[in-house]
Formats: structure tokens, C-alpha cells, sequence
């Protein structure tokens, strides 16, 4: 049996169906991971908002850890499946081996930002002593450990780029239900176990990922028989790296620019009141649930536009691109629809105080206007990484955030009404439909026509 039966219906199956059996899986386990940082938030919310909005303050040097195990490990996928599709077996094996390692480097790096950076980071942005202590355990936990969460995202694209998102959503949900199970034991100190608070909820999701990290590992050693990681011997393959980077590095910057923007919108809001940053990182909690089955869809499309993009299929890989874009404009209804009739509702299940409710429903209802562009544009983000132009999700990204939305924030907020601020998102997102729209028809002239071009002439 060939060596690429499970990779290879990337390139034959037809496309509606192979796309949701990729994509499901992955939109239930990132749906779940979504659920784990909402659980964790919510327990939290119980210790007290102070604790709350600790975990906010923390959560752009999280996000960036993510952006580091998620970009190197999409880069990873992207390269893997090209060379899958092209036949080059020998490269997909190395792009794998030189992504473990990467992971390895990353968690590294920011365990060191854990013992020598985080305590810095919190008290730069609040003089609370209470949140300013919640948040340096809270921190320094989660990124001294972070190996877990690095190796964890690495294993799964390298079972999702072979077609087994189901194997990788396996993982994640191992990962969840430990973490989801573990939090009130260490925030509340059940069963004999200190009392940890805002600490404990960063105890749960570590240990939560180094459990999933070893379903991956060993789910990928046992079943996936299109990829042969061995470490005997092992050197990096600088080659390698760089075709990883090429596109790893657009998509860390695009999730790094993320962080950036969360702590400068942190820095405009708590000059109003913690109970803005407080609703601030519990929009991103709860947006986590439309966004994340929207980020599970573009892990379904990925393999599949980069293997058809090797196996110079041109309509397959626009087909794809246009049934994701479609699927993922009805979620991002869906989120719309709910941020416009129940705010109040998921507000509720964190414990807020009428203070909180009245500020988080008018941000919820504004924010919420800006999910009817964003599935386009997350879709386009990922088309454009899959064919390895990375560089232009880059730059929606750099508008969207940097140019415009914070910008734009600042400005508003001159005239002291902080539901004001929330319209920057909105805004910044029109800007990014008009960019991805422009960029899709820079892929197009510059990929999809040269290959229906040779297709015709041959």
C-alpha cells in the first residue's frame, strides 16, 4: 500500500466532503479549547474581578506564546503537505522532525521570559498589588511550562496535514477535559489541595497541555504512517527552517501583532477602570467560540490548498477556498446574532457585577457588528498562507490591528466615553475586508492563472 494513501485524497476526494471530515474534527477541538479558556475564566471570576482582570493583563504574553506554537507549527503544515502533494517524502519527514525541534526552542525561550520577564510585564501595566500578584503567578506559570502547548500544537497540524484531524482532535480534547476537571481542584483547593486561585487555573491548563502533548506524540507514533519523525541522529536542516518560516513567521507575527494590540487596548481601558479590561478579556474569551470553529476550518482547508498547490490542481484548491469561505461567513452570523441578543446572557455566566454588565452588553452588541467581515477575512488569511504568501495575511494583519483598530481606539477614547472605543473594531475590520479582497486577486494572477494557463497547454 503506498506510503500516501491517507494524504493523497487530498488531491481526488471530492471537496465539500473531505473538507468538513478535516474540518469538524478540528472545529469540536477547537471549540472545546475554547470551552477550557472559558472555564477557566469563569472559575476565576468567582475568586474575585480582581482576579478577572489579572488574567486579562496576562493574556497578551499567552497569546504570543500561542502565536510562536501555532505559526511554527502552521508553517509546518503548510510545507509538509506541499511536499506531500509534490511526492517528496523524504522533505515532509524532515519539515517534521525541524518542527519538534522548533517547538522545542520556542517553549525554551519563553520559559525564560517566565523566570525573568513576567513579573516586570504585570507590574508595568497595573499598581494594584492584588491583580499585580494574580497576574505574575498566573503568568510565570503558564510560560515556564509552556512545553506542553508547544509540542501539543506541533503534533497536531503534523496529524491534520495527513488527513487525521480527527487524531488531533482526539488530543485536544484530552487536553480540555483534564484542564476542565483540574481547575476547580487547584483555584478552590478541593480534595486536600492548597487553594491556588488565579494560580491554580494556570497549574490546570499547563498540566492540561502537557496531557495532550503526549495523546499527540503518541497518536502520531502509533497511526501516522505518512510521516517518520526519528530523532537519531538528528540535525537541524537550515533549508528546512527557512521553507517553515517562510510561512511560520507571517503567521507569528500576524497572532504576535494580536498581543500588541490586546495590551494597548489594555492600556486605554484601564484608565477608565479595571471593569473595562475585565469586559475586554471576557469578549475575547467568549468571541473565542465563534472564532474558534473558524480557525478549525481553516486547519481542514490548509493541507488542502497547499497539497493541490503541489499537485498543481488549480480549481481544487479554489473550490476549497470558496466552500470554506462560505461555511465560515455562516458562523460568524451566528456569533453576530448572539452578540446581538444575548449579551447580557454571557456576561452573566462570569459573575458580573451590574457595573460590568451594563459596560460589557453595549461592548458586545458594537464589537459583535464586525463578525459579519471577519469569517471572510480569516479564510482569506489562511488561503494565503496555504499557498505560501504569508506576507500578505501579514499585512491585513499589521492594518487591521496596528493602523487602524488601536489607532483608531485612541482616538475615540479622547472623548471619554469608553462604549466609544469599541467601534475601532468594526471599523478596523472594513479596512481588512477591502485588503483581502485585493490580495485574493494578487494569488489569482500570480498562481492560479499560470497554472490553469500550463493546464490548458498541456
Amino acid at each position: 500500500m503506498s506510503k500516501t494513501v491517507s494524504a493523497a485524497r487530498m488531491g481526488t476526494e471530492p471537496l465539500n466532503p473531505l473538507l468538513l471530515s478535516l474540518a469538524i474534527p478540528m472545529m469540536i477541538s477547537m471549540l472545546v479549547q475554547a470551552l477550557y479558556n472559558v472555564v477557566d475564566s469563569i472559575f476565576v471570576s468567582y475568586v474575585n474581578e480582581a482576579a478577572l482582570s489579572a488574567v486579562s493583563l496576562a493574556y497578551p504574553i499567552q497569546n504570543l506564546l500561542i502565536a510562536f506554537a501555532v505559526g511554527t507549527a502552521v508553517g509546518v503544515n503548510a510545507y509538509l503537505s506541499k511536499n506531500l502533494g509534490e511526492g517528496n517524502h523524504a522533505e515532509a519527514d524532515r519539515a517534521a522532525a525541524n518542527g519538534l525541534f522548533l517547538a522545542v526552542c520556542s517553549a525554551i525561550a519563553f520559559l525564560l521570559f517566565g523566570l525573568f520577564g513576567a513579573r516586570a510585564f504585570i507590574h508595568a501595566q497595573t499598581s494594584d498589588a492584588l491583580i499585580a500578584r494574580y497576574g505574575s503567578e498566573y503568568l510565570s506559570i503558564c510560560t515556564i511550562f509552556s512545553l506542553g502547548c508547544c509540542v501539543q500544537c506541533m503534533m497536531e497540524k503534523i496529524l491534520v496535514s495527513t488527513g487525521r484531524s480527527t487524531f488531533a482532535m482526539t488530543t485536544q480534547l484530552i487536553g480540555a477535559v483534564t484542564n476542565i476537571v483540574l481547575d476547580p481542584v487547584f483555584i478552590f483547593g478541593l480534595f486536600g489541595v492548597p487553594r491556588m486561585e488565579a494560580a491554580g487555573a494556570a497549574v490546570a491548563t499547563v498540566i492540561g497541555q502537557f496531557v495532550g502533548a503526549g495523546a499527540a506524540l503518541t497518536l502520531h507514533f502509533l497511526y501516522n504512517k505518512d510521516v517518520h519523525i526519528s530523532l537519531r541522529g538528528f540535525r537541524p536542516a537550515p533549508r528546512t527552517i527557512l521553507r517553515i518560516y517562510q510561512v511560520g513567521i507571517p503567521s507569528i507575527a500576524m497572532n504576535a501583532i494580536g498581543s500588541v494590540m490586546t495590551f494597548g487596548m489594555n492600556a486605554i481601558l484601564i484608565a477608565y477602570s479595571s471593569t473595562a479590561v475585565a469586559v475586554f478579556g471576557v469578549y475575547f474569551k467568549l468571541q473565542s467560540f465563534v472564532f474558534m470553529p473558524v480557525f478549525g476550518l481553516n486547519n481542514g482547508m490548509v493541507p488542502i490548498v497547499s497539497y493541490n498547490y503541489g499537485a498543481r490542481k488549480p480549481d481544487r484548491i479554489l473550490g476549497t477556498k470558496r466552500l470554506a469561505a462560505i461555511y465560515a461567513v455562516g458562523i460568524m452570523c451566528l456569533g453576530f446574532l448572539a452578540g446581538q441578543f444575548l449579551p447580557g446572557v454571557m456576561l452573566s455566566i462570569f459573575n458580573a457585577s451590574p457595573d460590568m454588565l451594563s459596560l460589557g452588553t453595549v461592548a458586545l452588541r458594537i464589537i459583535s457588528i464586525s463578525f459579519l467581515m471577519a469569517g471572510f477575512n480569516v479564510i482569506s488569511s489562511a488561503y494565503f498562507q496555504a499557498l505560501g504568501h504569508g506576507v500578505l495575511a501579514l499585512w491585513v494583519s499589521i492594518i487591521r490591528q496596528l493602523v487602524v483598530l488601536l489607532p483608531t481606539a485612541w482616538l475615540l477614547s479622547l472623548a471619554g466615553r469608553v462604549e466609544l472605543v469599541w467601534w475601532a473594531f468594526p471599523i478596523a475590520e472594513v479596512f481588512a475586508f477591502v485588503l483581502c479582497i485585493a490580495f485574493q486577486r494578487v494569488c489569482y494572477n500570480k498562481i492560479i492563472r499560470p497554472m490553469r494557463t500550463a493546464a490548458a497547454a498541456a
